[in-house]
């Protein structure tokens, strides 16, 4: 016998796979490959421009540009890209929920993006409060280019853990 959360969340899961949108996207000859092409274009997008941030934050990389004049120009388009791959994606989501809830490397990459945001927010609020002493500087404190490299090894992973879920689909 299976816990009530278990059975309540299943229960959602399958409600959700049978809406129209969830249909839909399932069963249209183009919904699921559309979503799919979108979802893939805005992550290499996404990813871009966070690997521009990280790698500055790194030292590797646009060692003359001051980090909120690099910020302010690359993220917007990352939030874009961000927003277009977190609609594509749910509708993708929306498609088999059941499967992608029992599937450990849709499993991994929820965990990844959730540390992804973690380290963004404590970066965005903790580290960058202090980016007047070090902004032009190609010498970024410890705790900039510890949350660069944590947000690329992140990124990194959640594009292979993205990759491996069609693989561990039952």
């Amino acid at each position: 016998m299976q816990p009530v959360t278990q059975i309540s969340v299943l229960g959602f899961l399958r409600w959700l796979e049978a809406t129209q949108v969830g249909v839909f996207v399932s069963q249209s000859p183009w919904g699921f490959p559309a979503m799919e092409m979108l979802h893939v274009t805005a992550i290499a997008v996404l990813f871009g421009m966070i690997t521009i941030v990280d790698l500055r934050l790194l030292g590797l990389a646009s060692a003359g540009r001051g980090i909120r004049d690099l910020c302010r120009e690359v993220l917007p388009v990352a939030w874009g890209a961000f927003a277009v791959a977190a609609v594509t994606g749910s509708l993708m989501f929306v498609s088999q929920p059941v499967k992608y809830y029992g599937n450990d490397a849709f499993r991994l990459k929820i965990a990844l993006l959730i540390l992804a945001a973690v380290n963004m927010l404590g970066f965005q609020f903790v580290t960058l409060r202090g980016v007047s002493t070090w902004d032009r500087d190609t010498t970024v404190p410890l705790a900039g280019k510890l949350a660069g490299a944590v947000s690329l090894l992140c990124w990194i992973a959640i594009v292979a853990s993205a990759r491996w879920i069609a693989y561990f689909m039952l």
